[in-house]
């Protein structure tokens, strides 16, 4: 069994944000409510690249016709390990297209929310087609397929590409229009009926309307894998974190409890 003691100073993990700025706010929050503080030491620190210039992931990967954001994501995770951080993190799942070449720029642990979901996925719904509520950019790059495939998980992408991209661009720019809540809504439906187990939150904006998707479908957001692992890797200091994210945000329960082997939190209804 690993040590679970606390580390007498947390890690500090640095994140390479910006993509989208709200999403990245929400990242950070959700890693502060996953903490059971006595004290605001007894907290992650972060040191956070909000940095909205990253290039279009969307124009780099379904356009074909923008700048590679790789750089500018390598760039970011040279500086952020030379400002301190520990390990690094990117509340992007898009942008892990990108993966390697932002663990190419460091020596730091890189905490890949891909391979984490992934791996929590495997552990508890084995076999199961996963639909995938993301952009349109993780199909194009493949982003989870090979590692699902390892896993024996299948990846069950959206017929209305559009609606998403769509609801994602909306989202970028105003997270309370209600248009961007039913298209998702709608394309989760879709996934459920064309056979999905459950449906993965694969966009960190659309981790903004998990607790209105979970209400219509079994729901695992990928950002609650990457914070927890988050929290874990800083606090306890494991060399190969795994997120030991399990719950699953059921429909009509009125949000759900998120267990860790560090803490327990409890998501608003």
């Amino acid at each position: 069994m690993p040590d679970r003691r606390p580390l007498p100073t947390p890690r500090t993990i640095g994140v390479l944000g910006g993509m989208g700025p709200q999403a990245t706010v929400q990242f950070m929050q959700r890693v502060i409510d996953l903490v059971s503080a006595n004290d605001d030491r007894d907290h992650v620190p972060l040191l956070v690249d909000q940095n909205p210039q990253v290039p279009s992931r969307i124009e780099a990967l379904i356009d074909g016709d923008g700048a590679d954001p790789a750089p500018v994501l390598a760039a970011m995770a040279t500086r952020l390990e030379a400002a301190g951080a520990q390990a690094l993190v990117m509340p992007c799942n898009t942008a892990h297209a990108f993966s390697p070449e932002v663990r190419a720029a460091v020596t730091i642990p890189f905490l890949s929310m891909v391979e984490l979901t992934v791996g929590a996925l495997a552990a508890t719904h084995p076999g199961a087609r996963i639909g995938m509520l993301a952009s349109p950019a993780v199909r194009i790059a493949r982003v989870f397929d090979a590692p699902m495939t390892q896993h024996g998980l299948e990846p069950l992408y959206a017929r209305d590409e559009a609606a998403l991209l769509g609801a994602i661009r909306t989202l970028k720019c105003d997270t309370t229009d209600p248009s961007a809540n039913k298209s998702a809504l709608d394309v989760a439906r879709s996934l459920r009926a064309d056979g999905a187990d459950l449906v993965l939150v694969s966009c960190s904006e659309f981790s903004l309307l998990t607790p209105a998707l979970c209400e219509h479908a079994p729901v695992i957001d990928s950002l609650d894998v990457l914070v927890e692992a988050t929290v874990s890797f800083s606090r306890f200091g494991a060399g190969q974190p795994r997120a030991a994210q399990t719950a699953t945000h059921e429909p009509g329960a009125g949000g759900a409890t998120i267990q860790s082997a560090s803490t327990t939190r409890e998501t608003a209804p």
